[in-house]
């Protein structure tokens, strides 16, 4: 029946238009529900837009009928202003890593061990899952009265980022559960990932516009998860896979994924992850196609190893393959260690490989002088991203490589994010390959370079080296350190080029009339980048020393030696032995800062920043002021995206309690505060049995204070 009834006339809800409201949204959302999850378009574009612009019309002249599950509602007019912490309904655990069908069959042991130790009457029945890892970011959702309520991002586990605005406008999570009769609360966890295709238009969009790429879609999905304003998001594309679901005891019905649904039985429920996983399908949700029940080990295996080879066929990113017990009863039997669920295990696969060919080699002078050698490649795809230059590291690693412009490498991403060269392809090698040398004289400014015989590196020693001064005051005014803002590296080739700053201190000689000379330089842009520059004077003594930029001074090692030297002159003067002493500073960064020092041209630089009225000494009041007896000494590491602070705070409040912040895990790490994301400290530390700490748990032991 057409809808023929004219919108300029309608001044007052019938219940005609009601009928109509709902009628549009039970369409709209089944069509979304066709094309975004079954892959299946049941109407044109064209269509959809038109009735999806009939419903805002009537919705925008009767707002009494919007409804928080209409289609119209996915993307929010107003920006969020930040995101809130918020508790997880049911902890979001890790899993275990194996990176390997032994490490599967261990898995496997102890888990029987575990059932066969149990009192319980053991499961006839045992068969597994098989998923694939989406390299994404967990959601967990939310569904009162078959409702999308609330949308929170996997933070540390205990807590997470109340982000349900942007969750809303992910297309292919749904606002409204297909259940006639849906339960008072449910919550489903899955992943949130960027497919292939979307990260690469969006990295061009961004490359357009000389904004900086993404390094991967995993971060692109993060970073627009995170964004204030859900209209980017929608525009971005993310994707969802369903993997978990929990409910409570209730009599639900489901409707059909067909174009016209109709009421089914009440649904039992669920005794396995594969019924779930039915279930989450009949629910809305997208499920990853490519799961598979199996009935041995040898099957899961199996499984792994052809998505270890298949994977690079995908439209999106996976890192692995999750196995999981299928029986819900044998998981609840089994149950959880103090971070990982016994019954599930990742498989990770090893970093992404590909072949290319090196084209040419070339040389970086960073900041501190170090000469790193660069192969620059034919692009390839890597893990996701484009790649065309990787890391030779220095001259030892292209010694042992014997690599040479025109050979065929092996290259990945070490820790998926540095491009590196593996290893060369000899018998591809062309003839006529000259071997490669290390140059003997900078390039940037033709001095002799040196290397030392206890090092691998290779090094410009000249101070005034155009590169080591790019490097010094971008460190300098970077965020860590003096935070200038507006200074940043495309302005720095220009005060270097033009000779305008030859010298870190020279930033505070520059004047407003001096600015205005530079290409592209408005008056309004520098009297901010003036007055930031004045600003930066203000930046504790902890962050100047940081600034410097010498060599293993990092921010904490600058903060520790702040605590201990609370004036620039105590700590010029000291000798190696009394600065090896401070806990947390070793030997080898003892002898950088007293090097440093005895620098001529480094005492000349401090005093003309002194004259300037930077900060040299500590502010009392930035000193420990709330110790805490049980934390005074203890030694904590920062690893991972933390919930709600981010690590530079985390790490101040440790230390204003007393407590000693590091780098590095070791056996005298006391603490491991552990965000999402983190790495190979989270494993190390789990080795040496060193005690874990969430971000709420850090903020209970800091509020002992």
């Amino acid at each position: 029946m057409l809808w023929s009834l004219a919108m300029d006339a309608i001044s007052q809800i019938t219940p005609e238009v009601e009928q109509r409201v709902q009628d549009l949204r039970k369409l709209l959302w089944q069509a979304s529900y066709d094309y975004y999850v079954l892959d299946a378009p049941t109407i044109e574009d064209a269509v959809y837009d038109q009735l999806y612009r009939e419903l805002v019309d009537l919705e925008t002249r009767h707002p009494e009928l919007i409804a928080p599950d209409s289609p119209t509602q996915r993307v929010g007019e107003r920006p969020a202003s930040q995101f809130v912490s918020v508790k997880h309904n049911i902890p979001l655990y890790s899993l275990e890593n194996a990176f390997g069908n032994e490490d599967l069959a261990k898995w496997q042991e102890r888990w029987q061990r575990q059932l066969l130790a149990s009192d319980r009457p053991p499961v006839d029945t045992i068969d597994y899952v098989c998923e694939l890892k989406i390299d994404g970011n967990a959601l967990a959702l939310t569904y009162e009265n078959g409702i999308l309520t609330r949308g929170v991002t996997r933070g540390d586990g205990i807590a997470g980022e109340a982000i349900t605005q942007n969750v809303r406008a992910i297309r292919s999570i749904p606002l409204r559960l297909n259940l006639d009769n849906p339960p008072p609360v449910v919550e489903v966890r899955g992943e949130a990932f960027l497919p292939l295709a979307s990260f690469e238009q969006i990295n061009q969009e961004r490359e357009q516009a000389g904004e900086a790429l993404f390094a991967n879609p995993r971060n692109a999905a993060a970073g627009t998860l995170r964004q204030l304003d859900s209209k980017i998001v929608a525009r971005r594309k993310l994707d969802f896979f369903a993997y978990t679901l929990h409910f409570g005891s209730g009599n639900l019905s489901l409707e059909s994924g067909e174009s016209n649904p109709t009421p089914h039985s009440p649904l039992p429920t669920p005794h396995s992850q594969w019924h779930c996983l039915e279930l989450l399908r009949q629910m809305g949700f997208r499920v990853n196609p490519e799961r598979r029940q199996c009935a041995h080990l040898q099957d899961v295996q199996e499984y792994c190893d052809r998505w270890s080879i298949d994977r690079t066929q995908l439209p999106y990113m996976t890192d692995g393959v999750v196995v999981k017990i299928n029986s819900l009863a044998l998981q609840a039997q089994l149950g959880f260690t103090q971070k990982f669920p016994r019954w599930a295990i990742a498989l990770k696969y090893p970093a992404e490989e590909a072949p290319t060919i090196v084209e040419r080699i070339s040389v970086n002078v960073g900041r501190t002088g170090a000469v790193t050698p660069l192969a620059e490649m034919r692009p390839v795809q890597l893990a996701g991203t484009t790649v065309a230059r990787a890391t030779l590291h220095n001259s030892d690693r292209i010694a042992e490589l014997d690599i040479r412009a025109g050979d065929t490498v092996i290259v990945r991403k070490a820790g998926e994010i540095i491009p590196e060269v593996v290893r060369v392809l000899y018998d591809l090698r062309p003839d006529g390959t000259a071997t490669y040398h290390m140059p003997t004289h900078c390039p940037e400014c033709g001095q002799r370079l040196v290397k030392p015989d206890d090092e691998a590196v290779t090094r410009c020693i000249n101070a005034s080296c155009p590169a080591i001064l790019r490097g010094a005051l971008v460190h300098w005014a970077s965020r860590q350190a003096l935070d200038i803002n507006g200074l940043g590296e495309k302005l720095v080739l220009q005060f270097v080029e033009t000779g305008l700053v030859e010298s870190v201190a020279d930033l505070y000689d520059i004047t407003l009339d001096r600015l205005l000379l530079l290409e592209r330089m408005g008056k309004k842009s520098a009297e901010k980048l003036v007055q930031a520059i004045a600003d930066s004077k203000q930046q504790p003594w902890a962050r100047v020393l940081y600034g410097l930029g010498i060599r293993h001074v990092g921010n904490v090692n600058a903060q520790i030696l702040t605590e201990r030297f609370s004036t620039v002159e105590s700590l010029a003067v000291a000798a190696v032995e009394t600065i090896a002493t401070v806990f947390g500073i070793g030997s080898e960064i003892a002898q950088s800062v007293y090097d440093w020092f005895q620098n001529p041209a480094n005492q000349s630089l401090i005093q003309r920043l002194q004259a300037t009225g930077l900060q040299f000494q500590a502010d009392r009041e930035t000193q420990p002021t709330a110790l805490n007896p049980s934390l005074v000494g203890k030694t904590f590491v920062v690893t991972g995206t933390l919930p709600t602070l981010k690590r530079d705070d985390a790490k101040a409040m440790i230390q204003s309690a007393g407590g000693k912040v590091t780098d590095s895990v070791s056996k005298k790490t006391d603490y491991l505060v552990v965000g999402e994301d983190a790495g190979s400290k989270l494993e190390k530390a789990q080795v040496l049995g060193i005690t874990q700490l969430s971000e709420a748990e850090l903020l209970e032991l800091l509020a002992e204070s």
